[in-house]
C-alpha cells in the first residue's frame, strides 16, 4: 500500500518518546520483536497497516500521524534541567519532545496571531546582581514585588508551559527553539510542587539561564562541577531578580532573625521563607551561625518542606497559547475542526484534540470535533382548503 510506503520511522520515535518509553517497552506492547521496532525507526523496515495501526492504538496518536513528514522546520537548543544530574534522560527527552509539538503548535499560531515580541536586556559583562536589575528595568518593574511571574515573562515574549511530573525530582526546565530562524525561548514548570513561591522562584532560575548561559553548547557534556556552577549561577540571579537588594534590605530592617516577620514578607514578595533566609545570608545581613539556625527552627517547627501561606498564595497559569486557540475560534477564524485539519493538511501534524487540549491546558472539549447530521430543509403542507 502507497501509505506503508510513506511511513515515517520519525515520527514513531517522537510519540514513542513523547509517551515516556523506551524500544523494548514499545515492542512488548505491539507484541513485536525489539529490533523490529528499531528497524521501523530507523526506516529500514515499513510496518504493516495492522502494526500502524497498533502504534497508534498504544501511542494514541492518529494513524496520519505516522505517514506525515514535519512541514514546519523547528530546531531545538539546549535545555536546561533544574535537575538534570538526577533526572533520567529518558525522562528529559520525554519533555523535550513535548517542547517539539508545542513548537510546531506555536509556530502555526504565529501565523495568525501577532504575539508580543521578546523583550531581553543585553546582560554581558555585567554582575548577576546587575543582570537581574538590568532585567528588572528591561521590564518596567522598578522595585516591586512580582505579582504573576508566568504572566510577566509571557507578556515579554517568552513561552511558558506547565508539566504533570511522575517523577518529583524535576521542577522546571528551559529550551531554545528556532523557529523560522527566529529564537524563542520556552520555559516548563512542574505542577507537582506547584507553590506559587516554588514557581516564581523556578521560572526565574530559568530565566537566568536565558540571560547568563551559552545556548551553543551541549549541556549533556558539562561535567558535573560546571552543570553545578551554572545553577548556582541560575540560583543566585532568581534571588536578585525576586528579591531586589535595596528594597528587600529595607524591608528586612533589624528582624532578620525572625521567622514571623519572613511569613510576613512572604506575602509582599512571594517568594519562599527559606529563600528569604538564604537571600539575607548572601547579603551579609546574617552571618552563617544564624542562617543555619534559622532553617534548623524551620525543620524542627515542620515548615521547612511545606511553608506557610503555602496553601494560599497564587499565580497565574500559563495562557498566551491557550487564549490564542481560544480567540481563533471565537473570532470565526476556524471551527474546532477546522483547526484540527488545518494543523494537520498545511502544517503536517495531525494530532489528536484532546492532545492539543492536554498541550495547552485548554478546556475539556474545546477542540470537539461533533459529527453534525445534516438535515433537509422542509415546509409543512397548509391544511387549509
Amino acid at each position: 500500500m502507497d501509505d506503508i510506503k510513506k511511513f515515517n520511522g520519525d515520527r514513531l520515535k517522537s510519540a514513542r518518546i513523547y509517551r515516556g518509553l523506551n524500544v523494548a517497552e514499545l515492542a512488548e506492547k505491539l507484541n513485536l520483536q525489539r529490533q523490529t521496532v528499531s528497524m521501523y525507526e530507523n526506516d529500514k523496515s515499513k510496518p504493516s497497516v495492522e502494526n500502524i495501526k497498533k502504534m497508534s492504538k498504544e501511542l494514541k496518536f492518529p494513524v496520519s500521524f505516522f505517514l506525515e513528514t514535519d512541514l514546519l522546520k523547528i530546531k531545538e537548543g539546549s535545555t536546561y534541567f533544574r535537575s538534570l544530574l538526577t533526572t533520567s534522560k529518558k525522562y528529559r527527552n520525554q519533555q523535550i519532545q513535548k517542547i517539539h509539538l508545542l513548537g510546531q503548535i506555536y509556530a502555526f499560531l504565529e501565523e495568525y496571531i501577532d504575539f508580543r515580541p521578546l523583550r531581553l536586556p543585553n546582560v554581558e559583562n555585567l554582575s548577576i546582581e546587575d543582570a537581574a536589575l538590568e532585567l528588572r528595568s528591561c521590564w518596567d518593574l522598578e522595585e516591586k514585588p512580582v505579582e504573576n511571574i508566568v504572566y510577566l515573562a509571557e507578556q515579554n515574549g517568552l513561552l511558558v508551559t506547565s508539566f504533570e511530573s511522575e517523577q518529583d525530582n524535576i521542577d522546571a526546565f528551559s529550551q531554545l527553539i528556532d523557529i523560522n530562524n527566529e529564537a524563542k525561548y520556552l520555559i516548563g514548570f512542574s505542577l507537582n510542587k506547584g507553590t506559587a513561591a516554588r514557581i516564581h522562584f523556578d521560572i526565574a532560575h530559568e530565566i537566568g539561564h536565558i540571560l547568563l548561559h551559552e545556548w551553543s553548547e551541549d549541556i549533556e557534556t558539562l561535567s558535573k562541577d560546571e552543570f553545578i556552577e551554572r545553577e548556582n549561577e541560575a540560583h543566585s540571579f532568581a534571588s536578585a531578580f525576586l528579591l531586589p537588594k535595596d528594597a528587600f534590605l529595607r524591608d528586612i530592617s533589624t528582624y532578620a532573625d525572625n521567622i514571623p516577620y519572613y511569613i510576613e514578607l512572604k506575602k509582599k514578595w512571594k517568594v519562599s521563607i527559606s529563600a528569604m533566609i538564604r537571600r539575607s545570608y548572601n547579603l551579609r545581613i546574617i552571618d552563617y551561625n544564624t542562617y543555619q539556625r534559622l532553617m534548623r527552627t524551620m525543620q524542627k517547627k515542620g515548615i521547612r518542606k511545606e511553608e506557610p501561606l503555602d496553601k494560599i498564595l497564587i499565580t497565574a497559569k500559563p495562557s498566551l497559547l491557550k487564549t490564542a486557540v481560544q480567540m481563533l475560534l471565537n473570532e470565526g477564524v476556524f471551527t474546532p475542526k477546522e483547526f484540527v485539519n488545518e494543523l494537520a493538511n498545511q502544517y503536517g501534524l495531525s494530532i489528536l484534540p484532546s492532545e492539543i487540549e492536554l498541550l495547552l491546558d485548554l478546556p475539556k472539549d474545546t477542540l470537539k470535533i461533533d459529527n453534525v447530521i445534516p438535515f433537509h430543509s422542509l415546509n409543512l403542507k397548509s391544511t387549509s382548503n
